[in-house]
């Protein structure tokens, strides 16, 4: 038996309904250091010590939602094969 469910929703809508936070503010503030360090053509630049701090929180969240979905894909090829 299979059941095939379709939800129309915005990617705002489903980021609230996955409880995920609001980060519009934060890309903003990021884009904006990285526009005034490139304006002051700061010698030896490098973007991504600018960025470090706050992609270091990100990161961790990140590789756990790709090893939760890639459990959820062998738990269901599992279950397929079992019941085939």
């Amino acid at each position: 038996m299979n059941f095939r469910v379709d939800i129309e929703m915005t990617p705002e809508e489903l980021r609230r309904a996955l409880g995920l936070p609001d980060v519009a503010s934060l890309q903003q503030e990021m884009i904006a250091k990285v526009r005034e360090q490139m304006e002051a053509g700061a010698e030896g630049y490098d973007p991504l010590t600018l960025l470090k701090p706050y992609l270091n929180n990100g990161i961790g969240s990140m590789e756990a939602f790709q090893k939760l979905l890639f459990s959820m894909m062998n738990q269901y090829g599992s279950s397929k094969r079992d019941t085939d």
